[in-house]
């Protein structure tokens, strides 16, 4: 663990900065779980994913899973759980009845709000209407469908395990089971893709009415097979045509961009990420899971878990992999790295709230950014300008120490 130097060692700018503050409130608590397991694992994929076994170890993962939650509750006392997201992998592997047992077990640990949204990641290969209409009694409310594509083609060289029809019927059976709230994942940029094949992709999409798109642009990550064997992908004029005509034809259905790639019907937008984006808490549970937890004196300590399901399994071994207190210094970057995905960005009230300091110790490096064109000037939001949200990483990088 870093430790956190005292508070007049510290510099932000060049210049001494000011304590860290107790937090008045703290942010809104989430809970991210991750379900390592996939069918196969997909070549653009660097997530913490790993191809299943015929037969999964859920009965002992979800015992895991609640060890590991235990040894958080000391840092979340007295808190409630604001929204719950099981990520992947693909959490749809398991059964309801191992999903089920985990959500009690969850609940009698920490208690839940009134109206906790609970969002489990899916794919259409994975789709059985029996337990999605079974996920749906549980009291998960939300779903995110993995497509990508709809066009064949595409799904083949993006290596994915479902058909065009099978994501479209997909959709269908959810709205079935119960779940009126759900999102879409599409990409664009895929290798050869052109405008028309873009849009052909967003407007099946936009069809199936779903509550929430994200939508995405393929990237090539290290230490995955496209990295490795780079398809061949559309070339920069095409990718920002892509990217024009699709923000319009979302725009035109009533879909409104929020996030960097993330577009909600009125009341939709995903709460959980929501939650991320403005700097507010979360414990991870799970192989590789990260947290982010907030304590009333200022720290704000961010943890992992072991990587590998193999090892987080092993009683032998500890559940965290490690942990690390954020710094002044680090706190404009870690912050806004988050606030300036949303297109709205944050009033500007929310930083010292959530990080302790004072907002004059972003004023020199606001400033530069504002006279770049990168951030708006308006005192009383944290906000990138059009041109800031095409050139986030350089807006950023301002805000680096």
């Amino acid at each position: 663990m870093t430790d956190t130097p005292s508070a007049s060692s510290l510099i932000i700018g060049g210049a001494a900065s000011s304590p860290r503050a107790p937090l008045p409130t703290l942010p809104p608590l989430a809970l991210y779980i991750h379900i390592p397991w996939c069918v196969r694992k997909c070549p653009y994929c660097d997530f913490n994913s790993h191809t299943a076994s015929p037969v999964l170890p859920e009965q002992e993962y979800v015992d895991a899973l609640l060890a590991d939650l235990d040894q958080d509750l000391h840092a979340v006392y007295g808190r409630q759980i604001s929204s719950i997201f099981f990520g992947g992998g693909t959490p749809s592997l398991f059964s309801a009845e191992a999903l089920g047992r985990l959500l009690k077990g969850v609940e009698q640990r920490i208690p839940f709000a009134h109206d906790i949204e609970i969002t489990l990641e899916a794919n259409p290969g994975t789709f059985e209407q029996e337990k999605f209409v079974a996920y749906r009694k549980l009291g998960i409310n939300r779903l995110s469908i993995g497509i990508q594509s709809f066009q064949q083609q595409k799904l083949e060289a993006l290596g994915r395990i479902h058909n065009g029809d099978e994501a479209v019927r997909a959709a269908g059976m959810a709205r079935q089971a119960g779940f009126d709230n759900f999102n879409l994942d599409l990409m664009h940029g895929l290798p050869d893709q052109s405008l028309d094949d873009a849009l052909s992709d967003l407007r099946q999409a936009i069809e199936l009415k779903p509550t929430h798109i994200s939508w995405y642009q393929l990237t090539l990550e290290p230490n995955t097979v496209f990295w490795n064997q780079p398809p061949v992908l559309p070339e920069d004029d095409t990718l920002w045509d892509i990217q024009e005509a699709g923000q319009a034809l979302l725009a035109a259905h009533g879909y409104a961009q929020y996030e960097v790639s993330a577009y909600a019907q009125p009341g939709r937008p995903a709460r959980h990420n929501l939650n991320y984006w403005s700097f507010g808490d979360f414990i991870g549970i799970g192989a590789g899971a990260h947290g982010k937890l907030s304590h009333p004196d200022g720290r704000i300590v961010r943890t992992w878990k072991t990587r590998l399901p193999k090892d987080y399994l092993n009683p032998a071994k500890s559940f965290q992999a490690g942990e690390k207190a954020l710094t002044n210094d680090e706190m404009p970057f870690e912050f806004l790295m988050n606030a300036l995905r949303l297109t709205a960005g944050v009033e500007s009230h929310l930083y010292p709230e959530r990080t302790g300091l004072p907002l004059e110790s972003l004023a020199e490096h606001r400033r530069e950014a504002e006279q770049s064109g990168l951030m708006q000037v308006e005192p009383s939001r944290l906000a990138a300008t059009e041109r800031g949200q095409l050139f986030l990483n350089d807006l950023l990088q301002k805000f680096l120490s």
